[in-house]
């Protein structure tokens, strides 16, 4: 289970570099396999450049080579995340997670050449990023298949598609190292039934250590018991994505005392309504809380 970090603000809006620590270091000891880093659940697209700089570093430091970090490098203009991962110092980072190109809704060559170029320009392992809800295209199974093929250091795909047929075709059909990560919390354990290795997690923000055992139980397939906490957890993790992501998340957290409950615009906090939903939720699940 890698979990996809959440970026804990200040109440003036600033970035919480010391409750940034604080998560990163509960993510360790309940026992997450990895960290991603700047990506959709960490705001991105409202971090400033020299923010993302400071929280790569800042993580890597933290982290200090306990697990690995996966970070994530993507835009829709192929030759500025090039200078990007030419420039930026990657010291400590593992591997780089990269969104299928979003609002210019490329053709699946130009996905295939955007990807290739990218690959090219880092010599860090490359995971892709498929989630059509949010970028407007879909990167169909025989595009990722051509890239596992064809690219040495494109290594897996975060598949958020929602599409269990698609899915499924990547899997039977792909290289034998190459890797699918489920990218929906909800879909997991049926993902990894497939031969998903895994999830990139939202719900593992709060809960690592009951998410990631279910996680671990599903691919030593003990699917029972697996499935008992997946339906333990269902509810939430539909509760989480009401009001869209993290403002799901965000609010777990700040019940849970981790941090203040501020997202940057346009993103805004659960609604009220939701917000008691999950409050509720959270209490039948027998989780502390603090608020």
């Amino acid at each position: 289970m890698g979990v996809a970090l959440i970026t804990p603000f200040l109440t003036n809006g600033g970035v919480d570099y010391i409750t940034l620590s604080h998560l990163v270091e509960y993510q360790i000891k309940n026992g997450t396999d990895y960290l991603v880093i700047l990506g959709t659940t960490a705001e991105t697209p409202t971090l400033t450049d020299r923010e993302k700089k400071r929280i790569i570093k800042h993580v890597v430091n933290k982290v200090n080579k306990r697990i690995p970090i996966v970070a994530g490098i993507g835009g829709n203009n192929t030759q500025a995340v090039i200078e990007n991962l030419q420039s930026g110092d990657f010291s400590g980072i593992d591997a780089i997670l990269s969104t299928v190109p979003y609002y210019n809704k490329p053709p699946q060559e130009g996905i295939y050449q955007h990807y290739k170029k990218i690959a090219e320009a880092t010599p860090l392992p490359v995971i892709l990023y498929n989630v059509p809800g949010r970028t407007g295209v879909n990167m169909e199974a025989e595009t990722v298949l051509r890239l596992a093929r064809d690219v040495e250091n494109i290594v897996a795909i975060k598949e958020a598609s929602g599409n269990i047929l698609q899915a499924e075709t990547i899997i039977k059909n792909k290289p034998a190292d190459f890797k699918l990560i489920s990218g929906d919390d909800g879909i997991t354990l049926q993902l990894i039934k497939l031969g998903a290795v895994g999830v990139i997690s939202v719900i593992g923000n709060a809960l690592p250590l009951e998410f990631g055992n279910m996680v671990h139980l599903a691919l030593h397939k003990h699917y029972e018991q697996a499935n008992d906490v997946n339906m333990r957890l269902k509810k939430l993790m539909e509760l989480l994505f009401v009001d869209g992501n993290p403002a799901g998340i965000k609010s777990v957290l700040d019940m849970m005392g981790y941090i203040e409950n501020v997202l940057r615009l346009p993103l805004i906090p659960a609604q009220i309504e939701t917000y008691k939903r999950i409050h509720s939720e959270l209490r039948k699940l027998n989780i502390k809380l603090y608020v």
